[in-house]
């Protein structure tokens, strides 16, 4: 059964968005342009709210405009407040060294289970790295590029063929941005 939907997302005060080809959010200095899918939805501002619309929509549209309207909220969290995300190094058989290159993008583990070769993570554009004690702090403004610059930190240390319950080291994701 198809049906007309129209879902709004509320722009708050200070943020611009601008709905062309691409979406744009703008708060102070901080920005992300985001090109959608849309399918057979379309997009389109109306003074303080952006409308995702389309006119007899099927299930799939309805998932998609849900989705896309999901993605504009995060967007524009991410400029106002940004997303933070904590990981914790726990070691305990062997002193496990990490060490954070911002320049070259990358976070490098060493020694990690006596091993020799360091491992490496990637670190996405826009995302920024903070090594505080046995804390690694990722935070930027997309949501996305933070959550998969902690997947691929955490995926450098994955423990594969030992029982997990004795090897325990690791860098284990502790907190993550809480949904509203």
């Amino acid at each position: 059964m198809k049906k007309d939907i129209s879902l709004k997302v509320e722009i708050p005060q200070g943020v611009e968005v601008s709905v062309d080809e691409k979406v744009t959010v703008k708060a102070g200095d901080k920005e992300i342009t985001r090109n959608f899918n849309l399918w057979k939805l379309k997009l389109r501002k109306e003074g303080n709210n952006v409308f995702v619309e389309s006119e007899k929509a099927t299930k799939r549209e309805v998932k998609l405009a849900g989705t896309i309207a999901g993605h504009l909220k995060n967007m524009i969290k991410g400029v106002t407040e940004g997303f933070t995300y904590k990981l914790q190094v726990a070691s305990s058989h062997f002193p496990m060294r990490v060490e954070v290159d911002n320049a070259n993008k990358i976070v490098s583990v060493k020694n990690f289970l006596g091993g020799i070769i360091p491992r490496k993570a990637k670190i996405l554009d826009g995302v920024e790295v903070k090594l505080e004690g046995d804390a690694i702090n990722v935070s930027s403004i997309d949501k996305e590029a933070a959550g998969q610059t902690a997947a691929n930190i955490e995926a450098t240390t994955k423990v594969k063929d030992k029982d997990k319950r004795v090897f325990q080291d690791g860098i284990y994701l502790i907190e993550k941005p809480k949904q509203k």
